[in-house]
Formats: structure tokens, C-alpha cells, sequence
């Protein structure tokens, strides 16, 4: 069922979401700066390539570095993904059938608000 799920998501704008992070995380590894966002924005497009089976999971050893880029990552462009997914998630929701697809929304919405300290991991 999870097969079915992720190759629906694929089809169904998942890989164009990648692609957008992909794309804006080779914009920000351009500066040295930038290159710690650039990182994270590959980490958000890899989970958005696949998300059913999978869970954001808080990292025990996040520690005030973390705190600091998380509060920069807000300031910087955090603020909009996550409110973008905010707002495919709720678009997907108001269908029966699109519930699946808004909760995986979601869930992308909680890595982008804080991807610093969070990870991707697999269910079981």
C-alpha cells in the first residue's frame, strides 16, 4: 500500500516539489553561507520524493546550534515552505480521497519549520 501511495504522490506533484527543492537548494550551496540551508532544502526534497512509510522524528542531539539555524532557517524562507504545505495540506484534506496526500503535507510541513533538528526516518 505504500508502494501505491509514494508512486501516487510521485505522479501527483511529488516529484515537481522535489525538483523545487533540488533546484533552490543548489541556489543556497552557491554562497558558503548558504551552504548549510542548501543541505537541509536537499534533505526536505528527499523526503518529499517518498513520504508514506516514513516519519519526522526529533533528534536527541540537537543542541543550541541547532536552535540558532532553525530560528535563521525561519527568518530566511522556512516560514513560507512550511506555510506552503500548510496550505496543500488543508487543499488536500477537504477530499476524502486527498486526505492521504494533505496528511504527508503535513507531516513535510513539521521537517520544513524545523529541519535542523529533525530527521526523516522509515516506519515500521
Amino acid at each position: 500500500m505504500l508502494l501505491i501511495g509514494n508512486l501516487l504522490w510521485l505522479l501527483l506533484g511529488g516529484f515537481f516539489i522535489f525538483l523545487e527543492y533540488f533546484i533552490a537548494g543548489l541556489l543556497w550551496c552557491l554562497t558558503i553561507i548558504g551552504i548549510p540551508f542548501g543541505l537541509q532544502l536537499f534533505k526536505i526534497g528527499v523526503a518529499s520524493l517518498w513520504p508514506f512509510g516514513r516519519a519526522v522524528v526529533t533528534r536527541p542531539d540537537s543542541g543550541t546550534g541547532s536552535l540558532l539555524l532553525n530560528v535563521l532557517w525561519l527568518i530566511f524562507g522556512g516560514l513560507s515552505i512550511a506555510l506552503s504545505h500548510l496550505a496543500f495540506g488543508v487543499a488536500f484534506c477537504l477530499t476524502i480521497i486527498g486526505i492521504p496526500f494533505g496528511l504527508q503535507h503535513f507531516k513535510l510541513m513539521r521537517l520544513s519549520f524545523f529541519p535542523f533538528s529533525s530527521v526523516f526516518r522509515t516506519q515500521f
